[in-house]
C-alpha cells in the first residue's frame, strides 16, 4: 500500500502505516442506523468525545440521513441540527471534524464553525460549489462515488464494468476538483459501499479495492452496518437483524478486516472501540 500524509492548517495525518478510524456523528431524526440517538446537541456533542477516546482519528458529522430512499433536507435545517455540534466540539478535541454534506452553504458554515474536512457523497455533482469552499479554505475533500441520489440509488442498480465505471466515475470527480484548484494532496476517494449497489457489487469492491489503486490517492471506505451485511446475515430465528445487532457489528468487523488487507486508508465507522482492535490486527497482518 501506498502511504500518504495529509497536511493541512494545525492537523498532519500519515494514510497507511496505520489505518485511521472516522467516527460517525449522524445528528439526525431517521439515519439508518442511529437516527434519533444523538438528535440534541448535549448526547451528540458526549457522543463524539467518548469516540475520540476511543481512538477515533476523525470525527464525520453529518445532519441529512443519505439512506436508500431518503428525502432531502434544506440547507437551512441541515445547518441549524450540525452547526451547534461543531461550535462545541471543535474547541474541545483535537481531531479534524469532517463535515458530511452535498450543499456549498452547510459545508462553509462547518468549516467556520470548526471542520476542517469536507465529506461529499455527491462527489461535486449535487452542488459543485463545494469545490469552491474545498479550495478557499483549503481543507480535504472526500469524493464518493454513488450510482443515482440517496432517493433512487437502490432501484435496480446495475454496472456493466463495476470497477472500470467507478473508477472513470472518480477520475472525472477528482478532475473538477483539480479544476476549481484544489490541490491532489487534498483529495481522498470513496467507492460508495452501499450507495448504488447490490449485495454483490459491495462484495466485490470490498475484495478487489486494489483496482482504485490507479487513481493514486488515500482511499476511505465505509461499510458499518450496512443493508448489504444484514441481508447476508438474515436467518429464520433473525430475518432482518437490526443495524445494532452484535452480529451486524460482527459482519462490519469482517468486511473492514479485508477492506485494511486491500489498501483502505480510512475506514469509517459506528463502533470505534470494536474498530480500533481489527485496526492493530489488520494492519500487523497487513505488513507481516
Amino acid at each position: 500500500m501506498k502511504p500518504y500524509v495529509l497536511e493541512w492548517g494545525p492537523h498532519c495525518l500519515e494514510l497507511g502505516p496505520r489505518t485511521l478510524i472516522m467516527g460517525i456523528l449522524n445528528v439526525t431524526p431517521d439515519s439508518f442506523s442511529d437516527g434519533g440517538k444523538y438528535f440534541h446537541p448535549e448526547e451528540a456533542l458526549a457522543r463524539a468525545k467518548e469516540m475520540v477516546a476511543a481512538g477515533a482519528d476523525i470525527i464525520d458529522i453529518g445532519g441529512e440521513s443519505t439512506r436508500p430512499f431518503s428525502e432531502a433536507i434544506t440547507p437551512e435545517e441541515e445547518i441549524r441540527r450540525v452547526i451547534p455540534v461543531i461550535e462545541a466540539l471543535a474547541p474541545q478535541v483535537t481531531a479534524p471534524i469532517s463535515i458530511d454534506t452535498t450543499k456549498k452553504a452547510v459545508a462553509e458554515e462547518a468549516i467556520k464553525a470548526g471542520a476542517s474536512i469536507i465529506n461529499d457523497i455527491g462527489a461535486l455533482r449535487m452542488d459543485p460549489g463545494i469545490a469552491d469552499v474545498a479550495a478557499h479554505y483549503d481543507v480535504p475533500l472526500i469524493l464518493m462515488h454513488m450510482q443515482g441520489t440517496p432517493g433512487n440509488m437502490q432501484m435496480n442498480p446495475h454496472y456493466d464494468d463495476l470497477a472500470g465505471e467507478i473508477t472513470a466515475f472518480l477520475e472525472s470527480a477528482v478532475k473538477t476538483a483539480l479544476d476549481h484548484g484544489i490541490p491532489r494532496s487534498r483529495i481522498i476517494i470513496d467507492p460508495g459501499i452501499g450507495f448504488g449497489k447490490t449485495v454483490d457489487h459491495n462484495l466485490q469492491i470490498i475484495s478487489r479495492l486494489e483496482f482504485l489503486e490507479k487513481l493514486d490517492l488515500p482511499v476511505l471506505i465505509g461499510t458499518s452496518r450496512k443493508a448489504f451485511i444484514r441481508n447476508m446475515l438474515k436467518t429464520e430465528a433473525e430475518a432482518d437483524p437490526s443495524p445494532s445487532h452484535p452480529l451486524v457489528e460482527t459482519g462490519t468487523q469482517a468486511t473492514l478486516a479485508v477492506a485494511i488487507m486491500k489498501g483502505a486508508h480510512i475506514v469509517r465507522v459506528h463502533d470505534v472501540a470494536n474498530t480500533r482492535a481489527t485496526v492493530r490486527l489488520a494492519d500487523a497482518l497487513k505488513l507481516a
